[in-house]
């Protein structure tokens, strides 16, 4: 690409990517703005999950945003597929979450009465189900599940497939894409601002910080206060197996090659990504308890990687008040939103009224919530 961008995007993973990709879709000249291979990546390092049940329990905005997403994604992935020429292998049969005593199962009744209770929402349509109905849907459930919740719009995806069929279409589209410029400083430059990387000097119209745990350190260069942590999870990969499940749980999956992957833990450990091999004996077991038939597989493959999350959990938008022209877009939900992201939020990035459209996820709540 020649000349000046109208939009720059500091981030290359799945938001960056999905931005970037809408926006290029759209017909604007996008530069991306990656840092390199050493950095932390948690769009490599994803379950894979598209993901309605128990999003926005707290705020229904967010429920609604996610199912939105959920139900846009058969055109991203169809716009992929025939675009970019890369099946991501979307499948929404419905999810599960099975619970293993009456404890857990209450949890999961009060979830969902308490998303009935939100404006809007209607708990996104997910319900308990008992033992006999989560067996009738996947009969290798183990003994001890006393129920589930199930969700008709869950799903799931290849996560390494999405990724890469967005990069693809960044090329389609002309979308000016760098590896290892990664961002020191952003300065207002007339209308515009000149963002300054460690290989030169990139001067952009507009200007979205995608870059995940990296938008802490970007966003008070444009006036944005962008509080985020990392989150460690743990994935465990087994052996090919022939068919053992058919519908994604949210610590279980089966892949479209017959690996079933392991999850989910959550530890706030810093930017440790090491492997806690306690937890990784946690996951298989609970795993093995929910479904027996895994329980002789070898686990092929293990790792963590580093979510980003909210102070509440919920995504962060916003256009800078003092740096007009400068956003953030952030969540720890890149697979789940990414047709959200590409199909809807990133025109709006080219119009005006987006905080508007996205007052619930400003970072102006959190200022809220410390007064209050």
């Amino acid at each position: 690409m020649t000349g000046p961008a109208d939009v720059v995007v500091i981030g290359g993973g799945l938001v960056g990517a999905a931005v970037a990709w809408g926006l290029g879709r759209a017909g604007a000249k996008v530069v991306v703005l990656d840092e390199g291979d050493d950095a932390i990546r948690a769009s490599r390092g994803n379950f894979g999950l598209v993901w309605v049940q128990g999003k926005g329990d707290g705020m229904p905005e967010y429920a609604a945003w996610t199912r939105n997403s959920a139900t846009r994604w058969p055109e991203l992935a169809a716009a992929v597929a025939e675009e970019e020429g890369v099946d991501v292998g979307l499948r929404q049969p419905g999810g599960l979450e099975p619970f293993l005593d009456q404890a857990e199962m209450d949890a999961g009744e009060l979830e969902i009465r308490r998303m009935h209770n939100q404006p809007g929402v209607g708990a996104n349509d997910a319900r308990i189900i008992d033992a006999g109905e989560a067996r009738a849907l996947e009969p290798l459930l183990g003994p001890e599940v006393v129920g589930a919740t199930f969700c008709p719009h869950d799903g799931h995806v290849n996560p390494l497939y999405l990724l890469r069929g967005l990069h693809a279409g960044l090329a389609r589209h002309r979308v000016d894409y760098r590896l290892n410029h990664r961002v020191e400083r952003i300065e207002r430059a007339g209308t515009g601002y000149n963002v300054v990387t460690e290989r030169g000097m990139v001067y952009g119209g507009k200007v979205v910080l995608a870059a995940g745990l990296g938008n802490g350190r970007l966003g008070p260069m444009v006036g944005l206060d962008v509080p985020t942590a990392p989150d460690r999870g743990h994935i465990l990969v087994t052996e090919r197996l022939g068919p053992v499940l058919s519908h994604p749980m949210t610590r279980l999956r089966q892949t479209e090659e017959g690996t079933v992957m392991i999850g989910a833990s959550s530890d706030h450990v810093g930017y440790d990504t090491s492997l806690d091999f306690s937890t990784v004996a946690r996951l298989a077991a609970r795993a093995r308890r929910v479904l027996p038939a895994i329980g002789g597989a070898r686990i092929v493959r293990s790792w963590s990687a580093l979510r980003i999350m909210s102070p509440d959990g919920f995504p962060i938008y916003a256009e800078s008040e003092t740096c007009p022209g400068a956003y953030v877009v952030t969540c720890h939900s890149g697979v789940t939103l990414a047709a959200a992201h590409a199909l809807d939020l990133a025109p709006m990035l080219l119009r005006d009224g987006f905080n508007e459209t996205f007052a619930a996820f400003s970072p102006d709540r959190f200022r809220a919530t410390a007064a209050a």
